[in-house]
């Protein structure tokens, strides 16, 4: 499983570099940026190929960025954590697309300040895609029909209620509050990407954890982006990347999440 997100990581590359640029992700090959000189094989090994050559370019020796082996790492260790938490499991392979999407939008948050509407409604479709093969995560649509329904509708049709509902509220709540610093402040404060990006992670997530997410986000950006601000002298109207910063707090809520919820609910007596 590492070695695989080790693999998927270097394609995860090529999306952050090609998708914003409007470029193929499928062709041409990789090749040096500076010379032009196409990458042998040898020379694309995951990891050990960036040490082997020193972060350098085997032809003209021009810098290689440690983004590269720092990403593959990443998809690699993410990969391998979701095996060891869900198992050789379709609820495993869920959990390493939603992983491989955050990497992707977070550094190219990081690195563009956008967020790609091709890997969000990719994401938003496969979040839904697979409430439908998986059993239901969230409980909120569970919680909804045994007060409307005698009956509870079908495992799927609860999944996918629970998608469907998480979205609405990722996507929803950033929305509001994109439309309330516009009309206060009569700028935006917060792009749509965000609001797509929140509407991808709740179709995997669930309506829960979708808020445990915005508020992990949230408290992330306000202590790194009060620590950036005090440190590098920038101004208050300096923009931050919010979108890494959701999907690092995607990422706690879907390995951390779980237990957090269950003790939040125990403590308030939820059945």
């Amino acid at each position: 499983m590492f070695l695989l997100g080790l693999v998927i990581g270097s394609f995860l590359n090529v999306c952050i570099l090609r998708i914003p640029a409007d470029k193929s992700i499928v062709m041409p090959a990789s090749s040096c940026p500076k010379c032009g000189k196409g990458i042998a094989p040898y020379d694309n090994i995951p990891v050990l190929s960036w040490l082997i050559l020193r972060g350098k370019c085997r032809n003209c020796k021009t810098k290689i960025s440690g983004m590269y082996p720092a990403v593959e790492l990443l998809t690699g260790l993410l990969f391998l954590a979701c095996y060891f938490v869900f198992g050789v499991t379709v609820d495993a392979l869920k959990w390493q697309v939603f992983s491989a999407l955050l990497v992707v939008l977070t550094i190219t948050d990081v690195r563009e300040r956008i967020l790609p509407d091709e890997v969000n409604l990719f994401g938003f479709g496969a979040g839904l895609l697979f409430t439908l093969i998986t059993k239901p995560f969230d409980g909120t649509a569970l919680w909804l029909a045994n007060r409307w329904f005698e009956f509870p509708p079908p495992d799927r049709a609860l999944s996918f209620a629970d998608g469907c509902l998480g979205a609405l509220a990722g996507s929803g709540l950033l929305w509001l509050v994109a439309e309330g610093y516009f009309r206060l402040r009569g700028r935006e404060g917060m792009g749509l990407g965000d609001v797509k990006m929140m509407a991808a992670v709740g179709a995997f997530l669930g309506l829960k954890r979708t808020m445990m997410t915005v508020l992990a986000g949230s408290l992330l950006g306000s202590v790194i982006g009060i620590l950036l601000i005090s440190l590098t002298k920038k101004g208050r109207d300096y923009e931050l990347p919010f979108g890494t910063f959701l999907g690092a707090g995607a990422l706690l809520v879907l390995f951390f999440g779980t237990p957090a919820l269950h003790w939040y609910q125990s403590l308030l007596a939820v059945k």
